[in-house]
């Protein structure tokens, strides 16, 4: 499931690891042993999924240990990160097209792309609050 998101290997077997753990949440050493990787492939796996919005890192304070977590509204996270992130590149080419200027070609395809990249955005932004009560 995670490999058709697109995620690298080593990031979708820590997600799946997560997913298919009782209670969602497991330690770095728990991911190490679990899938038979190095606590490093497993330290750049999670900082990934971290930033995507999919698992987020809670600090046990009885073990001094960090607790990586998977939660229900997962996906939602995730499609809400990553809209918000393209929504920034949208920003971003519109601004530069508008330096290129309007009448160039690349200042036009710059512009129309940040415009694509906006509405598709926002369309996510709105059809993933409108979805959201289909997670628990």
């Amino acid at each position: 499931m995670a490999v058709a998101m697109g995620l690298p290997r080593m990031m979708a077997r820590v997600l799946i690891a997560l997913w298919l753990s009782d209670e969602g949440r497991l330690t770095s050493a728990g991911l190490s042993d679990r899938l038979k990787v190095s606590p490093a492939s497993v330290s750049l796996a999670v900082g990934y999924l971290i930033q995507q919005g999919l698992i987020r890192r809670e600090r046990d304070p009885q073990r001094r240990r960090d607790v990586y977590v998977v939660d229900d509204d997962a996906w939602y996270q995730a499609i809400v990160t990553s809209a918000w992130q393209t929504l920034h590149a949208a920003e971003t080419a519109k601004q530069a097209g508008e330096s290129f200027g309007p009448e160039t070609p690349v200042g036009r395809r710059l512009a129309h792309g940040g415009a694509f990249l906006e509405r598709i955005s926002l369309d996510v932004l709105e059809s993933a609050e409108r979805w959201r009560h289909l997670l628990p």
